[in-house]
């Protein structure tokens, strides 16, 4: 398999550029945030990612996680590296300095994120859901939990998880049948959770789980669901560990991909109860356990920028080196009969520039979003931070749906450009489509998605924020006209225009259909979201064609990279943006052929 190097200059730009690192800078408690001290913080975080996530990648997805007389093992190198983590202070990046954490912005987290994600996906998902954690609690904890729990999870000395899907619910989470019954100062929980994702493990001491039960008087459905700490093992008051809790992994699932990462089968109180302490208020579970979700669909979506990189890198390598084949007779590559490299054909020059833009668009997307919570978090205007939770409400789904899908694409793409050799287990192709096949379930499928942007986000609202986000476009598109784009091409702003109106005909559409008749625009969700995810990339990649257009004009001497940018807005602009009306087509007619085959016709 390929090595990892982190793309560390689209990095910066990106963050520069589209997230807004100098706004985000001037947030309160974000103030000692600066360019030279990021661009140090994501050097050192490539280095850890390429040196020693990244050649434990292969090795997980051969060994695997296993589960041992009770006790999960994982694979070798995995221990050790964790270890190294937490010591060098990765976990704590983005927290409360109060509880150990270095207190920088969720936006510079975001890139370091993409650094370990791309370096080895199963490794990170287990950081990942501790970090849902902490936020929950640190919205909803009490005072006590908070002293008990935040600094081991916030350094990552502790581990946390996520335990919501039970055989019978999925994602039906009223189905949900494991209980809670108070025992004194706290209750005795008992129940079965599957699909745990790192639900228990040897790398650290303690593991502490937040689990969704119904409460002991709690009404049927969703609002009868509290949300519970369960740990491992009990804590003292001293804050040294007591006695193992009633709670153990049961089984591990043997899975397609993330062979490294334990999904596990967890059995809470099979004997006397597992204690569990509850967060927050009885019966507003979902309400908190949202907050989790979230963070973590934000973290999933940007999984799939991450793989989408690493294959992307192994794509590239492959092709400058795989020599096959004559270049086309006439073409500006020259007619030689010398045979050349394969990234010398066009139809590979094509699969590689696809995957380079859409993977800077879907890096924009990620950054802009992170911003953006960064602001929702800390702005001290409150007109300001209401505008930036609106913008970031409407932004999660499609980080989530588009990026994944997009990551599920451009990972196929690659075992494309290896021809048969991607078949091939040895080269490390087939591991990146198999692990990035599970971010498009993960933290609600993608179809949950889509139903969640129209419904919730676009809707809801009777179409506010998403006529915002037009009119935040149509300011871009006025720089390409009164000639501020410099060196940027027209034909991203013609593109981006008729991107534009397309979405705008399929929000109005959506917005005068769906409160009459849910089912209709529901039947069209899924080509609405795409179709999102192209408009905002579209924008996105626009604002940094005139960003390295402007950098241009200023003599930026970094010209060669500066000129790839506006390449490769261009290129998203004409290979990604022209599907926009054909997929508002698919939104405003699409949906009678949705439902108009019965059952028995299928």
């Amino acid at each position: 398999m390929s090595g990892y190097a982190a793309p560390l200059e689209d990095m910066q730009f990106a963050l520069e550029e589209v997230g807004g690192l100098d706004q985000v800078a001037s947030l309160p408690g974000l103030e000692a945030t600066d360019r030279d001290l990021v661009a140090q913080i994501l050097e050192e975080g490539g280095k850890f990612a390429s040196g020693v996530l990244a050649p434990l990648n292969e090795v997980g997805d051969q060994q695997g996680s296993r589960l041992e007389n009770g006790v999960v093992r994982t694979p070798d190198g995995f221990a050790e590296a964790y270890e190294q983590f937490w010591q060098s202070g990765w976990n704590s990046v983005p927290f409360d300095p109060e509880y150990g954490g270095q207190g920088l912005p969720m936006l510079v987290s975001t890139a370091l994120w993409e650094m370990w994600d791309a370096a080895n996906l199963a490794f990170t998902l287990c950081p990942l859901l501790t970090q849902a954690g902490i936020d929950a609690l640190t919205r909803h904890g009490s005072d006590e939990q908070k002293q008990t729990y935040m600094e081991k999870l916030v350094t990552g000395e502790w581990t946390g998880t996520m335990n919501l899907t039970e055989p019978q619910s999925g994602t039906d989470l009223g189905a949900i049948r494991a209980r809670a019954e108070r025992n004194g100062d706290h209750y005795l929980l008992r129940g079965q959770k599957i699909f745990i994702t790192w639900g228990d493990h040897e790398m650290t001491e303690n593991v502490i789980h937040l689990v969704l039960a119904r409460s002991p008087d709690g009404p049927p459905g969703t609002k009868g669901l509290s949300l519970f700490i369960v740990p491992k093992y009990l804590v003292n008051e001293d804050g040294t560990l007591g006695r193992r809790n009633d709670v153990k992994p049961i089984s591990l699932e043997h899975k397609l991909g993330i062979h490294a990462s334990p999904t596990c089968v967890m059995g809470f109180g099979e004997d006397e109860g597992a204690v569990a302490y509850l967060i927050g208020e009885e019966n507003r579970g979902i309400e908190y356990m949202f907050v989790m979700m979230n963070n973590a669909r934000l973290g999933v979506g940007l999984e799939g920028l991450a793989i989408s990189e690493r294959a992307y890198q192994q794509a590239v390598a492959y092709a400058k080196d795989r020599v096959q084949g004559r270049a086309i007779q006439g073409s500006a590559m020259g007619g030689s009969k010398t045979p050349v490299a394969i990234i010398n054909h066009p139809d590979v020059r094509r699969m590689l520039t696809d995957m380079k833009s859409r993977i800077e668009a879907m890096r924009a997307l990620c950054y802009y979003t992170a911003g953006t919570l960064d602001t929702a978090d800390r702005a001290a205007d409150a007109d300001e931070k209401r505008r930036a939770q609106a913008r970031l409400d409407l932004l999660i789904p499609v980080v989530k749906a588009w990026c994944t899908d997009t990551g599920l694409e451009i990972t196929s793409t690659n075992i494309q450009v290896h021809g048969g050799m991607g078949f091939i287990e040895e080269t490390g192709a087939a591991q990146h489509y198999r692990d990035a096949r599970i971010t498009t379930i993960y933290e609600g499928a993608n179809g949950v998605q889509a139903l969640d942007l129209v419904g919730r986000k676009v809707v809801r609202d009777g179409g506010a924020e998403v006529r915002a986000l037009h009119t935040d476009v149509r300011a871009t598109l006025a720089e390409f006209s009164n000639g501020a784009s410099g060196t940027a091409s027209g034909t991203i702003a013609e593109r981006l225009s008729a991107a534009l109106q397309a979405h705008e005909r399929a929000s109005e559409w959506l917005i005068a259909t769906f409160p009459g008749d849910p089912a209709r625009g529901a039947a069209v969700s899924a080509p609405y979201l795409k179709l999102t995810g192209v408009l905002i990339g579209g924008w996105l990649m626009a604002r940094s064609a005139l960003a390295a257009s402007h950098r241009l004009a200023a003599g930026d001497s970094n010209a060669a990279f500066l000129n790839a940018k506006l390449t490769t807005a261009e290129f998203f602009a004409l290979h990604s943006l022209t599907q926009a009306p054909g997929l508002a087509d698919a939104v405003t007619q699409g949906d009678a052929a949705v439902m108009a085959l019965t059952d028995d016709q299928f």
